[in-house]
């Protein structure tokens, strides 16, 4: 073999290897491409589960930011209308306290409310002797109707007519003032005790008046509302 040949076959065994060598390239470069885009692929779905996540997660916080304000705002309506019911419950209670004001200016109703108030004291105290309180201004027709009270409580009660003392050191207060509206005040009525002051029966009109619209609250609220607000 001469060096011609000798030539032309290293020439075609370098084209051989250059040829193997560059297929060997594009499918390393193939391979390589595709796994980018498998990687790519990867970090992009990773990414869009993230924003997803943070959009499910932010949405989520809206959702909870929207109960409170909704619940808060319910609150402050159901508050407003509890309030408003009960101004309108006051303006009545307050109504009803302007009328007891005219009770004691009736003589003779008042003389016999008076008497009764203290009968209803005393078969409550079911004491032998009591210690009574008035109204200053109430002390005369007080005194008037002692003997009457007495002596109907010890029939109704079936026991000796009590000892009643009315208390001339300390009274009542006086009817409320316009004068001075925020001072302690009696629109009438009497405080009976026993002696050692252990047992103490409030019977003023007033008292009674709060006594009725504690009582009677659910009626007058179903009456003048209908269903209450829970």
């Amino acid at each position: 073999m001469n060096d011609a040949d000798v030539s032309k076959q290293i020439q075609q065994m370098v084209r051989f290897i250059r040829q193997e060598a560059e297929e060997k390239a594009n499918e390393i470069s193939v391979s390589a491409e595709e796994e980018f885009n498998i990687e790519k692929l990867q970090l992009v779905e990773a990414e869009k589960k993230k924003i997803r996540q943070e959009y499910e997660r932010k949405e989520k916080q809206v959702e909870v930011r929207r109960k409170i304000e909704y619940s808060m705002q319910l609150n402050a309506s159901r508050i407003k209308v509890l309030q408003a019911q009960d101004d309108v419950v006051n303006s009545m209670k307050e109504a009803a306290a302007k009328e007891l004001l005219k009770v004691s200016s009736e003589h003779n109703v008042y003389r016999k409310l008076l008497k009764d108030l203290v009968v209803q004291s005393l078969l409550r105290l079911k004491e032998p002797a009591v210690l009574l309180r008035c109204r200053k201004e109430d002390l005369d027709v007080v005194e008037n109707i002692l003997n009457s009270a007495k002596n109907e409580y010890a029939e109704k009660a079936n026991v000796h007519a009590p000892e009643i003392l009315v208390d001339k050191t300390v009274f009542l207060p006086p009817a409320p003032s316009h004068h001075n509206a925020h001072a302690p005040f009696c629109s009438g009525g009497v405080v009976l005790a026993s002696r050692d002051g252990k047992i103490v029966f409030e019977n003023t009109l007033d008292a009674r008046l709060d006594v009725v619209f504690r009582k009677k609250l659910p009626e007058i609220r179903k009456l003048l509302f209908g269903q209450v607000v829970a």
